[in-house]
C-alpha cells in the first residue's frame, strides 16, 4: 500500500489541471465552431494526462540523477526518490509505461479524429505527439537537459499554449480556421509559463547551484516583473480575441476570474522562497478556471 501511495505521489496530480487547461480551451473553441466529437475529445484529454504524468515522472528522475532534488534544498513538497520511497528502476519502468500509454492514447485520438493513420493531418498530429513525448522526457533527463539551460519557459509556452490549444483545435476541426486562434493559444502559454516561473522563483537559491533558470539569470525582482508581464499578456490576448469575435457578453465570462489573478500577483510580490509554494497550485487552478470559462463562454453563446 505504501508503494502504491508513492506511485501516486510521483504522478504529481496537482499539475494535471494546468496540462488540461490549454487542451480543454482548444476543444471548446472547436465545439463553438460546431466541430467536436466526444471520442476525439476523450482521447485528446486522456493523452494529455498521460503526457503530463510522463513529464512529471521523468522530471523527478532527471533531478535526482543530476543531484538537484536534495531533501535539504527543496522549497516545495518532497517527492519519492529523495525520500527513498521509490528506486531509480521504479521510475525507469514508469517512464516506459507512460510512453506506451501516450502512444496508445495518441493513436486512438488520431484514429477517432481522422479515421486513418496516413492522412496528412494525421501524420502532422503524430509528429506533434512525438515531439511532446520527447520534450516531456528531455526536460531534465539526458546529457544536456533543456530545463537546466533556461529553456523550460519556451517549452512550456509552446507545448502548454501553442501546441495544446491549436493542436487540440486541429485534431477536432482538421484545420485552423482563422489566425486569431493564435491569441487564446498565446494566452494559455503565458499563464502556463507563469506557473513554471513561480516554481523557479521559489527555488531560485537552490537552483543557482545547479541550473540556469530565468529567475537565476535575471534575479528575483526582475523575475517577478516578468511574471506580472506573463499574466498581463495572457489576459490581454484573450480580451483581444473576444473583441474580434461577434460581440456577446458571454465571450467575456472569464473576466470573473480577474480578482483571483490580482490576489495571486499581490502574494507573489509579497512572498519569497518556501512561502511562494501555495501560489503554485493556486495559479494552476486559476489558469484552468480561466481557460474553461473562456471556452464555455463561446459555447454558451450558441445555445
Amino acid at each position: 500500500m505504501k508503494k502504491l501511495s508513492a506511485y501516486i505521489t510521483a504522478m504529481r496530480l496537482r499539475t494535471l489541471p494546468l496540462s488540461l487547461a490549454g487542451v480543454s480551451l482548444g476543444l471548446m473553441l472547436a465545439a463553438s465552431d460546431y466541430v467536436l466529437r466526444p471520442w476525439v475529445a476523450f482521447f485528446t484529454l486522456l493523452t494529455t494526462v498521460f503526457l503530463q504524468i510522463l513529464s512529471n515522472v521523468a522530471n523527478e528522475l532527471g533531478d535526482f540523477l543530476h543531484g538537484t532534488d536534495r531533501e535539504e534544498d527543496r522549497q516545495g513538497p518532497a517527492y519519492t526518490l529523495s525520500k527513498g520511497l521509490l528506486a531509480e528502476k521504479d521510475f525507469k519502468v514508469m517512464i516506459r509505461v507512460y510512453v506506451v500509454l501516450c502512444i496508445a492514447g495518441g493513436l486512438a485520438m488520431i484514429w477517432f479524429s481522422f479515421g486513418t493513420f496516413f492522412d496528412f493531418g494525421a501524420l502532422i498530429t503524430a509528429l506533434m505527439g512525438l515531439a511532446a513525448i520527447s520534450g516531456a522526457v528531455k526536460y531534465t533527463l539526458g546529457r544536456n537537459p533543456y530545463g537546466y539551460r533556461g529553456l523550460g519557459d519556451l517549452y512550456v509556452f509552446l507545448f502548454f499554449g501553442i501546441v495544446s490549444v491549436l493542436g487540440a483545435y486541429f485534431v477536432a476541426a482538421h484545420e485552423i480556421r482563422t489566425w486569431i486562434l493564435v491569441l487564446p493559444a498565446v494566452s494559455a502559454g503565458c499563464l502556463s509559463t507563469g506557473v513554471l516561473n513561480v516554481n523557479n522563483i521559489r527555488d531560485i537559491r537552490s537552483d543557482a547551484l545547479t541550473r540556469r533558470t530565468i529567475p537565476v539569470r535575471i534575479g528575483e525582482k526582475n523575475a517577478k516583473i516578468y511574471h506580472t508581464a506573463l499574466i498581463a499578456i495572457g489576459w490581454l490576448c484573450m480580451l483581444v480575441y473576444a473583441s474580434l469575435r461577434v460581440f456577446d457578453w458571454w465571450h467575456y465570462l472569464f473576466v470573473v476570474t480577474l480578482p483571483l489573478f490580482v490576489l495571486h500577483l499581490v502574494q507573489v510580490w509579497r512572498r519569497s522562497g518556501k512561502d511562494l509554494d501555495p501560489q503554485l497550485p493556486q495559479l494552476v487552478m486559476f489558469s484552468f478556471l480561466f481557460a474553461v470559462l473562456s471556452g464555455f463562454g463561446f459555447i454558451v453563446y450558441l445555445l
